[in-house]
């Protein structure tokens, strides 16, 4: 049917840009005589299809229209509600809630949109009167009206009032700190009237928007925003990210700046952000101040602020998880925007508070925060895990293993565009959490520090950290190089202190606030790190010190509660590391002689394999296993875990 090809592709075009719709906001529609389909909640314009829109039966629809409900709020909004659900033919799609006003609208096409610019015009003080200088009668203005039925008669009433007027329904309806509905019967006719208002709209605004480009964010989160984060999980682990350009520069400058955005303009910020926030005007003593502020703002309100403002830092958003993170940045940043905007119209004008209430306890804002927060959930469900060597190989494998539980992963490695790759295909499996590429160097410390920084930036603290990175190099006294000796300690065995070193401080935080967490440092060693290995001395004498470093890490790290275990892995055959046809180990054994009477790599693999008792090698699945078995245990520190199918067993 080609209208409703048409309404995807409209829904799409302007679900992708931002300028109109954030977080997935926003609904639109077709009718034609007897239906009228409509986005159901729950399904992103940017990425809409037909199974995205319910559909109703316009005759019960118009029900709505003529009938007389509840004066009591709760007990009218249930029964719309009903009689939304017996007017929808496609059950499980639930019918936005401004359905009515979609069918009040004769024209076949209604786009309602939520777009910066007329939220701008929508939330200044001299709304009304700027909306009938710039577009006349071509617009309806409705003032503010809480969402629901009585919008939908406030819309009604206003459709007639102007028609009888003026003689023609309007195309365009603005609401009062919400947005706007534009109808027409073809959606070419829909894109010209959006072009003409934001044409309009860019003209009267009196200064433009500071750059939106990314700013460098303080050095200093390192040091209170692994706190923040705790002392915001006690209903559950949460994770942070920071965000900083010129505009959230400018309202986290001063009190006076920050009061401008301290109340929400529109629905869909309480929905997202809720309706109250925190500033701090200072860095200085913030571990103490926050710790006061963040108990007394969870007492007075009843839940953990979802968005954290700090002169020189930048914006904090506090999600369930990552994926709500983003949300809320885009929010609340889209609400500073509108707030610069509204300066063009008589100055910021946010919502009552009888108004937030209203949506704070409306059941469909309910449901729809439901749909945002996600069900998944996993055994490091918003665990925040560094991947060393993580762009390819074991590394790589423990990624995938652990972002499938429900962890955001930082990929650090030294190959950016492998990790880059790695990263992205971690995201598409991804759920709610997600998966950044760091490029890192273990043995360098400036490169570990950033490798801290931009994972709390990224997402708050450090959970876990696995200590992955490492080479080899094969080869006996008569000839291995003290260059290759150097290389392979600097990064089996010194790379390791230096990453313990730059991690512990951030772990320390992070316990200090949260008397019952945990947190891991652990170590993927080998089981050359619990015997010799001939012909590779310089491999197994960084892991025998990495056993050493383990135990001696833990017994320092035990009293803040950071367990610090190793993982002893046999081989991974599969893996780059092993089957590399250029410079895998099966290539390097058999040029070094290593395996007796070898002459090619099957027999060097054959030889391996007969060494282990479950005839297998090693993969990153079993591994990961460990991984995730020392995370959930409280009662083991400086370990090693054998995973050798056998072939290694402890005394």
């Amino acid at each position: 049917m080609k209208a409703i090809q048409d309404l995807i592709e409209i829904s799409q075009h302007y679900g992708k840009d931002a300028r109109y719709v954030i977080a997935g906001g926003g609904n639109t529609s077709y009718k034609d005589g007897e239906k009228l389909w409509v986005k159901a909640s729950g399904f992103p314009l940017a990425t809409i299809t037909e199974d995205g829109f319910a559909v109703l039966d316009r005759e019960k629809l118009n029900v709505i229209s003529e009938k007389t409900y509840p004066a009591d709020t709760d007990a009218r909004e249930e029964a719309v509600k009903n009689d939304l659900a017996a007017a929808t033919l496609t059950p499980g799609r639930r019918p936005s809630v401004e359905t009515s006003m979609h069918n009040a609208i004769n024209a076949a096409f209604v786009v309602h949109l939520h777009p910066t610019l007329v939220n701008g015009l929508m939330s200044g003080n001299t709304a009304e009167s700027d909306t009938r200088r710039i577009f006349g009668n071509k617009a309806l203005y409705i003032p503010y009206i809480d969402p629901g039925y009585i919008l939908f008669k406030a819309v009604e009433e206003g459709l007639a009032r102007h028609k009888a007027e003026h003689g023609f329904e309007p195309k365009i309806i603005l609401l009062q700190n919400h947005g706007i509905f534009v109808a027409a019967d073809t959606t070419d006719e829909i894109r010209k009237i959006y072009d003409d208002v934001f044409a309009k709209l860019e003209k009267e605004v009196k200064q433009a928007l500071p750059d939106s480009a990314p700013m460098p964010v303080c050095d200093c989160v390192q040091t209170f925003v692994p706190a923040l984060r705790m002392l915001v999980s006690k209903d559950g682990l949460k994770t942070l990210k920071i965000k900083n350009n010129a505009l959230i520069s400018y309202f986290t400058e001063s009190a006076a700046n920050y009061q401008k955005i301290c109340r929400p303009f529109a629905p869909d910020a309480i929905v997202y952000c809720k309706s109250n926030y925190l500033y701090f005007e200072s860095t200085e003593n913030i571990l103490k101040t926050a710790e006061e502020r963040i108990s007394e703002f969870i007492s007075r309100y009843g839940y953990s602020p979802k968005v954290i403002l700090v002169k020189g830092v930048g914006l904090i958003a506090v999600g369930d998880h990552a994926a709500q993170c983003d949300t809320i940045l885009d929010v609340f940043e889209d609400a500073m925007k509108v707030t610069w905007y509204a300066q063009s119209f008589g100055g910021e004008h946010p919502m009552t508070q009888a108004q937030i209430d209203f949506i704070d306890n409306w059941e469909v804002e309910n449901y729809r925060r439901k749909i945002a927060a996600g069900n998944s959930a996993g055994r490091v469900e918003n665990k925040i895990i560094i991947v060393t060597g993580a762009a390819q190989g074991f590394g790589e494998g423990i990624a995938r293993c652990l972002i499938a539980e429900g962890a955001n992963i930082v990929v650090a490695d030294l190959n950016e565009n492998v990790g880059e790759v790695t990263a992205a295909k971690l995201n598409q499996m991804a759920r709610s959490n997600r998966a950044i590429f760091v490029k890192t160097n273990v043995a360098d410390i400036p490169s570990l520090k950033n490798l801290m920084h931009e994972t709390v930036c990224a997402f708050g603290g450090v959970d876990v950290f696995v200590s992955n990175a490492g080479v080899l190099r094969a080869g006996g006294l008569d000839d291995m190089t003290p260059e290759n000796f150097d290389f392979v300690t600097k990064i089996n065995y010194n790379a390791y202190f230096y990453c313990t070193q730059a991690v512990a401080p951030i772990m320390k935080l992070q316990t200090a606030f949260d008397p019952e967490y945990y947190c891991d440092v652990i170590q993927i060693n080998s089981k050359s790190g619990l015997r010799g290995s001939k012909a590779n001395f310089a491999y197994a004498g960084g892991k025998f010190g990495g056993v050493g470093l383990t135990q001696s890490f833990a017994l320092e790290l035990a009293p803040f509660r950071i367990k610090v275990n190793s993982i002893c892995p046999g081989n991974f055959y599969e893996g780059p590391l092993w089957s590399d046809p250029e410079n895998g180990l099966f290539v390097q054994y058999l040029n070094a002689g290593k395996v007796p009477g070898a002459k090619t790599i099957e027999d060097v693999r054959e030889f391996y394999l007969a060494q282990v008792p479950m005839r297998k090698g090693c993969s990153p699945v079993d591994v990961t296993k460990g991984v995730m078995y020392l995370i959930e245990q409280t009662g083991e520190t400086g370990q090693a875990l054998p995973i050798t199918g056998g072939q290694v067993m402890l005394n």
